[in-house]
């Protein structure tokens, strides 16, 4: 039977898109600082700041609220959270462990090849971004860029529809995801000394699922993940490195533990 154009599927489609961008677009306000933390969101005002309707709005800021960036107030509308150096350290934590767990399940079960091809395509493409220790900031863009479709292929590789959903969860979570702090440590003095680190760990990962080693996989994934606790020490006691974090406003000045 041929497909029926106008169906409910298309309008489900279309309401799903226009809910992603609401997320989207909530989102950006929230983490560029145009909404302090505390401030109390309501779905009128979302909906008037958009310009949509009511329900994709409704369902943002309920997926807003799963993401950790908006706490429900009783009397009604949602709040802007704030998050403590503990909590984003926690928040690493989650992301490494399930990250350790990702690498592992991929070295027992094995890696399609196309899979495998694509994760070396992008540690070969970090490789040539630094044959030089000169950084610049098209060379970082380009390294963030690589390194976020490498973890994304990692998830994929686990071969674990469960394990890639809870690591998209924890990887949404503020300052959470791989590339949370790479901004950050471009403006330190030891920037490219810690991307070479970062890389030869991206490498040894690889090695380790080729030769099915999931033990040492998932080690060396958990052990990349700290170098993010490294640079969110960094970005709260230097104040040119938190200048250059994205949502810094939302980090509740408090001593990293």
């Amino acid at each position: 039977m041929e497909p029926i154009e106008g169906t409910s599927a298309d309008a489900a489609s279309a309401g799903a898109s226009q809910t992603v961008k609401a997320q989207l677009g909530l989102r950006e306000l929230i983490l560029a600082g145009e909404v302090a933390p505390g401030a109390r969101i309501t779905e009128l005002w979302a909906v008037d700041r958009l310009g949509m309707s009511r329900t994709p709005v409704r369902a943002a800021l309920m997926r807003l609220q799963d993401e950790g960036l908006l706490d429900a107030v009783p009397s009604g509308g949602y709040a802007v959270r704030s998050f403590s150096s503990a909590e984003i350290y926690d928040a690493i934590e989650l992301r490494g462990t399930l990250e350790g767990m990702a690498a592992r399940l991929a070295a027992e079960r094995g890696v399609a090849q196309p899979l495998l091809t694509q994760l070396y395509e992008c540690v070969d493409g970090i490789d040539a971004l630094l044959a030089s220790p000169k950084m610049s900031e098209a060379k970082f863009s380009r390294y963030v860029e690589l390194n976020e479709r490498f973890h994304r292929l990692l998830a994929l590789a686990c071969n674990s529809s469960i394990v890639e959903r809870q690591l998209a969860r924890a990887m949404a979570l503020p300052f959470a995801s791989p590339s949370g702090f790479v901004e950050v440590q471009s403006v330190a003095r030891d920037a490219y000394q810690v991307l070479v680190v970062a890389q030869a760990q991206h490498r040894a990962v690889l090695d380790a699922i080729e030769r099915r080693e999931g033990a040492r996989a998932e080690a060396l994934m958990r052990e990349h993940a700290r170098i993010a606790h490294r640079n969110l020490e960094n970005a709260l006691n230097n104040q040119a490195m938190r200048l250059r974090l994205s949502a810094a406003n939302l980090i509740r000045k408090e001593s990293a533990k």
